[in-house]
């Protein structure tokens, strides 16, 4: 199972830096202005569809399925998939040509706030528009993915998001050919989406598991598939709507407000999508088969270090983001139109992510030995209530605290969500919650506590003087950072844990 989470992490990894390569361009050509808050409503609707219908509920309700026919036989599961190609496409199609159609309306909704900035609102209906059919694209990628993990085949599904980076790079840099530079980075999008489609169907075909269409029929595979979505679904709604949440409140906030909420995220998502998604990625399938063979001690143990492994990663990452996130977001973005002044306001947004960053690596691990189950109704009642308390908490910090207000209210909202589905599993009996287990959490946050200590007071000497006439400070910075931290946390993870516990949890 290690070999295929590096295999996903590695992908991911490159993914995430050819991202930020990507956001540099962006922030460097868009900056934090009215064009950059356009543009990140056109990616954000397409990009919220898709976290409900394609990579969220989805994925949850057929790689069980999907994994539960094909253990029983390959025919029969390429008439299931078929038949859910065929629902999958239909539906999808339904949903761009609405959306073309009522655009104007779905923006006035989303993005209230542009109503009082016309032009910035026209801007945002007309990329949209562009980006929209990114949807159907990316649902099938989702699709293909999830068959070719079921087969162990993880690499094409992890590298496709490459593509929207090297994609966007490629039309930013030809922005002078386009009306302007948020329509260049709008055709990068959906250019990415033609790529990664012929990507994964090229390796769908290869392995002879490319879906057809198939009149569908609701048999009880089928039936039983639908039964699982219903439940993800809201409960990847009740995610999507706290997200939305935040792109409309932002929108009634200055300008540059959208704009420091995604570079905040992006940076969040990068331990999000290397190592929370790929460990969910791998643990979904590999959970799925042992409980389908009786194997309940082997699925707990794979949880069991998921958790460990996710741990191990996650944790600088939330140090750093709490301790220096100035200096970060100024080494990355503070560039071209991008001001140090913009750079201050999203890192300060990161610091208030970072909070909520542990239960947003844990989760996609944590809800895995219900989906695994094909249960998929127990963690939406977690994922709602975390919700509920996610908006409620936008509203009431908003007014004093603006886009803070919003990311400090997300990660209240995952951490409740997290503890929930950590509660529910232990009443089901799927997850021993004992002193093993709380021992090394705690040994998790000591050792992030005396991290988070050592790059502060590392940034404050360096800041004191000692990089005071260095070109590039705050690039140098950061790599000083990098290097004190890793020796740090690599000294604090040996003295808790131990050598036979690093090499046991490798193994």
């Amino acid at each position: 199972m290690l070999g295929r989470i590096f295999t996903v992490g590695g992908y991911t990894l490159l993914s995430r830096l050819t991202g930020f390569a990507r956001d540099i361009m962006l922030a460097a050509i868009l900056g934090a202005g009215p064009v950059a808050d356009a543009f990140f409503v056109a990616l954000r609707l397409p990009n919220h569809f898709r976290a409900i219908f394609a990579e969220g509920a989805f994925n949850a309700a057929f790689v069980p399925a999907y994994a539960h026919v094909y253990g029983q036989s390959e025919a029969n599961a390429k008439v299931f998939a078929n038949r859910i190609f065929t629902l999958l496409f239909s539906a999808q199609v339904i949903l761009l040509v609405v959306a073309w159609l009522f655009m104007p309306q779905v923006i006035a909704i989303l993005a209230p706030g542009f109503a009082k900035d016309p032009e910035r609102g026209q801007l945002a209906i007309d990329l949209t528009r562009i980006t929209f059919p990114y949807l159907l694209l990316v649902t099938l990628v989702t699709l293909y993915g999830g068959m070719l993990n079921v087969m162990h085949r993880f690499a094409s599904a992890a590298a496709a998001p490459i593509f929207l980076n090297l994609s966007m790079m490629a039309t930013l840099a030809l922005a002078a050919f386009f009306p302007g530079a948020g329509y260049a980075a709008a055709w990068g999008v959906l250019i990415a989406g033609i790529l990664e489609f012929l990507l994964l169907a090229g390796d769908a075909w290869r392995s002879g598991i490319l879906p057809r269409f198939a009149w569908p029929r609701l048999d009880e595979d089928i039936r039983a598939f639908f039964r699982a979505l219903g439940p993800a679904t809201v409960g990847s709604m009740g995610t999507q709507i706290a997200l939305f949440a935040d792109t409309i409140i932002a929108t009634f906030l200055a300008a540059g407000a959208l704009s420091a909420l995604y570079y905040a995220d992006r940076l969040n998502q990068l331990p999000i999508g290397v190592i929370g998604i790929a460990m969910g990625t791998v643990l979904l399938p590999e959970m799925s088969r042992r409980l389908a063979a009786g194997d309940f001690d082997g699925a707990a143990v794979s949880q069991r270090k998921a958790f460990d492994f996710t741990l191990l990663l996650s944790v600088p990452f939330v140090a750093a983001f709490i301790a220096v996130p100035d200096i970060i977001m100024r080494a990355m973005f503070a560039r071209g139109a991008f001001t140090k002044g913009d750079a201050a306001a999203a890192g300060a947004t990161l610091a208030a992510y970072a909070i909520g960053l542990i239960p947003f690596v844990l989760i996609r691990s944590a809800v895995a030995t219900f989906y695994a189950r094909k249960d998929t109704a127990t963690p939406v009642k977690a994922a709602l209530t975390g919700v509920a308390v996610n908006v409620a908490l936008k509203v009431a910090l908003v007014g004093s605290l603006a886009q803070i207000g919003l990311a400090l209210a997300t990660a209240v909202g995952a951490w409740i969500n997290l503890l929930l589905v950590i509660f529910f599993a232990v009443r089901a009996g799927y997850l021993a919650l004992d002193r093993v287990l709380l021992r090394s959490f705690a040994k998790f946050v000591l050792a992030g506590v005396v991290l988070a200590a050592a790059l502060w007071f590392s940034a404050r000497l360096a800041a004191a003087g000692v990089l005071q006439n260095v070109p590039f400070r705050d690039e140098a910075t950061l790599g000083i950072l990098i290097v004190v931290g890793a020796a740090v946390y690599a000294i604090s993870i040996l003295a808790l844990f131990g050598r036979r516990w690093l090499i046991s949890l490798v193994r």
